[in-house]
């Protein structure tokens, strides 16, 4: 009854496939080729630069923005030639992930009171995903697209890339490409997701798999849609069913 009278789905960054595949937008065999393609090409690109991922909590002064800035001009001053650091997911007010080399990300952690930062913490990842440091991964997962059959979805589908519904197939085509480098608008999306006239019912929500993150996540961006959340853990239904 859950699944028919769903009406929206999203998911964070690769968990987009898994959306898609929910809404008919993909078939599950096609999307988890994509996925492999995607991962097995974004670990490439990781491998040519020693890059990271940096989540940041900051005070409501925080400029990540201009902090990011200062930090790229630090790696020019090491000699670094075209330096990554910039915002790669917006995840609730205050909260940020920064991606870029891991000489900029270092430099942010031993400035973070001067840029406003109340914690800092590297995140156990081997690149700076959501960054143009990415952009060799964005051709293999583009040719991998083009051979695939994309549906129009049968529910919303909401896009990492703007936070806004996808429209066609060519569009979730394009975009799913465009979010290997750009940003992961989470907060934007949960926004967009949860926009209502004031007084309409909030919608029951579930987040389908391990941990209970994107929903500590809507919990800080939207309380009153968050006392709707649930959570569902696909391994205990699996464990439940072979038992």
């Amino acid at each position: 009854q859950v699944v028919e009278s769903c009406v929206a789905a999203a998911g964070y960054s690769v968990g987009e496939f898994a959306a898609l595949v929910f809404a008919g937008a993909l078939g599950f065999a096609e999307a988890l080729y994509a996925v492999k393609v995607r991962a097995e090409a974004m670990q490439k690109a990781s491998e040519a630069v020693p890059s990271g991922m940096l989540s940041v909590i900051g005070r409501q002064e925080a400029n990540y923005k201009f902090a990011c800035l200062e930090a790229r001009k630090h790696c020019e001053s090491l000699g670094i030639e075209n330096p990554v650091c910039e915002i790669s997911n917006y995840l609730f007010p205050d909260s940020r992930v920064i991606a870029g080399h891991l000489q900029a990300l270092k430099f942010l952690q031993e400035n973070a009171r001067k840029y406003y930062f109340t914690r800092t913490n590297m995140l156990p990842v081997s690149g700076a995903f959501h960054t143009r440091l990415m952009e060799p991964a964005v051709q293999p997962l583009a040719e991998v697209l083009k051979s695939v059959e994309i549906q129009k979805p049968v529910v919303c589908v909401y896009s990492n890339v703007d936070g806004k519904k996808y429209m066609h197939s060519k569009h979730i085509e394009k975009l799913l490409v465009k979010q290997v480098v750009s940003p992961v608008m989470w907060e934007q999306t949960m926004h967009s997701v949860y926009e209502r006239k004031q007084g309409t019912e909030f919608p029951h929500t579930y987040e389908v798999g391990p941990g209970k993150q994107l929903g500590a996540v809507l919990k800080k961006c939207n309380l009153k849609a968050w006392k709707q959340y649930n959570h569902v853990d696909a391994l205990e239904d699996e464990e439940a069913a072979e038992t």
